[in-house]
């Protein structure tokens, strides 16, 4: 059981660490408050977990299910620390929008079920895709360096560590299998890492200063604030992450072949939202289920909820030991670069899979995903793209994957739920070079 549950804990411990590394340099923290803030999602990610496996009352789908910090909440969390004039209030702002929309999840958990239909794969693959790209950025300017105002930012030294660190991670992938296979990103990490200290770019203080045993004190940041617009943004990520959870857990329903009715999804949704609202208490993050854990199910067999349970168990426990906590601040940023480019990437990669399933031999489905990803991708490649914006609007905005979700929404509903369905229409794509016009297509050529 504990092997079992290690293995779980390797197979998604990188994808917790990185949001709070991510939002927590946006920041500004020192190594000291990164690490206090990396042992909180951990922490808080084991309660979560807890929550889903085992169940209370009607709260956890009882499932194997591996509950920790979503990255659909990342670049949100961006938007909102990029439009806080004071930087000391971006993370209080940002937990109280967590709170609420964790509040308001859970007491819509029961009725989500039904509006599943408005996130069918095109929407979600749509989403999850946007996900990956919007975080990739973050991936590539780690792998510069830790500080962009230093004269070496960008350097080859940096690079060529995030390259070497990248190509540990492709050949463990590809040449081994099993548990180490699982740990790829994990064993990536520890490796670069050891290489980069001979360059000097290296840093063991956070570790030497931790304590062996803490504890994530209640808002350690700060009250938490209540604003508008990064409420409205949050609870956006909410719905993504619901709806995210409710195809993880139909998915995972029949591998373990116990296939998840409604009353199923709804427990297993309160789950999820309780843990959203409780995880800033603890100065954690929204909580989702962890879809490549799904994968290591149907791998492993291993179907027991309790094994997830006894891995909930190791990240409470990590979550309490600062020291063990602090070893993720201690990865150089190129390292951490490298390997992101691999965690990010296979998060947009999933999302093409998604979308593969959704059906984009249909005209309308197409026009659905090309625009959505469009209005997605507006404050990568343009940042300043809704500057003349209100700041309360630019909270929104200049989130991709809010903006893309509620594009992708409302253009499924407007072609395929309002005036009839007409998603049975073909693409209409132009010859290759060299075909022959046979009768029938001449026909469809003449028609349009």
């Amino acid at each position: 059981m504990f092997t079992s549950g290690l293995q779980h804990v390797a197979a998604m411990y990188a994808g917790v660490v990185a949001p709070p590394l991510i939002v927590g340099a946006a920041v500004g923290l020192s190594g000291t408050e990164l690490t206090f803030l990396t042992g909180a999602s951990l922490f808080t990610a084991g309660l979560a977990t807890f929550l889903q496996t085992l169940g209370v009352w009607k709260i956890g789908a009882k499932l194997p299910f591996v509950n920790g910090v979503t990255f659909a909440g990342v670049a949100p969390m961006l938007a909102i620390v990029d439009t806080t004039e004071d930087k000391a209030d971006a993370l209080p702002v940002i937990f109280g929008a967590i709170i609420v929309a964790g509040l308001l999840g859970f007491l819509a958990a029961p009725w989500f079920s039904r509006l599943v239909r408005f996130f069918p794969p095109v929407v979600t693959g749509t989403v999850i895709t946007l996900i990956g790209v919007s975080l990739l950025p973050v991936a590539f300017g780690w792998a510069q360096g830790p500080n962009p105002a230093a004269e070496d930012y960008g350097s080859g030294r940096f690079l060529g560590l995030a390259a070497v660190t990248l190509l540990i991670v492709l050949l463990l992938r590809r040449f081994t299998r099993g548990f180490l296979k699982q740990i790829a990103v994990l064993v990536g990490l520890v490796l670069g890492t050891l290489i980069a200290i001979p360059f000097g770019v290296t840093d063991f203080t956070p570790v030497t200063e931790a304590d062996l045993v803490g504890f994530p004190s209640p808002f350690h940041f700060g009250a938490p604030q209540f604003a508008l617009a990064a409420i409205v943004s949050m609870c956006v990520v909410m719905l993504v992450s619901m709806t995210e959870s409710t195809a993880d857990m139909l998915a995972l329903g029949e591998i373990v072949e116990r296939p998840a009715d409604e009353k199923t999804i709804a427990a297993g949704l309160r789950a999820d939202t309780l843990g959203s609202a409780i995880s800033p208490l603890f100065n954690g993050f929204m909580c989702s289920a962890f879809a490549q854990n799904v994968g290591l199910v149907a791998m492993t067999r291993i179907r027991s909820r309790f094994v997830v349970a006894c891995g909930g168990g190791l990240l409470v426990l990590m979550g309490l030991s600062p020291v063990m906590a602090s070893l993720i601040s201690v990865v150089p940023r190129p390292v951490l670069g490298g390997a992101g480019v691999v965690l990010f990437g296979s998060v947009a990669a999933s999302g093409i899979q998604t979308l593969v399933k959704a059906g984009l031999e249909k005209d309308n489905n197409v026009l659905i995903v090309a625009v959505s990803l469009a209005v997605g991708i507006i404050p990568i490649t343009k940042p300043d793209f809704y500057h003349a914006f209100p700041e309360t609007a630019q909270i929104i905005l200049d989130s991709g994957i809010s903006t893309g979700c509620v594009a992708a929404v409302l253009l499924n509903v407007v072609f395929n739920h309002f005036g009839g369905r007409r998603d049975d229409d073909e693409v209409t794509a132009p010859m290759e070079p060299g075909e022959e016009i046979s009768e029938t297509r001449a026909k469809t050529v003449h028609a349009h």
